[in-house]
């Protein structure tokens, strides 16, 4: 029996390049969504607006941010 190999606690081996590139995907996936829910919030009418709590001034200050913040 000490052929066989003991399985009982698996491990999975993760490089710290598999993290980054799993954190640069994130954030360029949550950016491209940043991106894309701007363009909606700007394509908004002031009654729509109204519907949402929102001022014409929030709507600028929010559209005038990068798509990384």
């Amino acid at each position: 029996m000490n052929h066989l190999q003991d399985v009982s606690a698996v491990t999975v081996d993760r490089s710290p390049r598999c993290g980054l590139v799993r954190r640069l995907f994130k954030g360029f996936w949550q950016g491209l969504e940043r991106a894309r829910t701007r363009r909606l919030l700007a394509q908004l009418d002031g009654r729509d607006l109204a519907d949402l709590g929102l001022s014409h001034a929030d709507r600028l200050n929010e559209l005038e941010k990068p798509f990384w913040r």
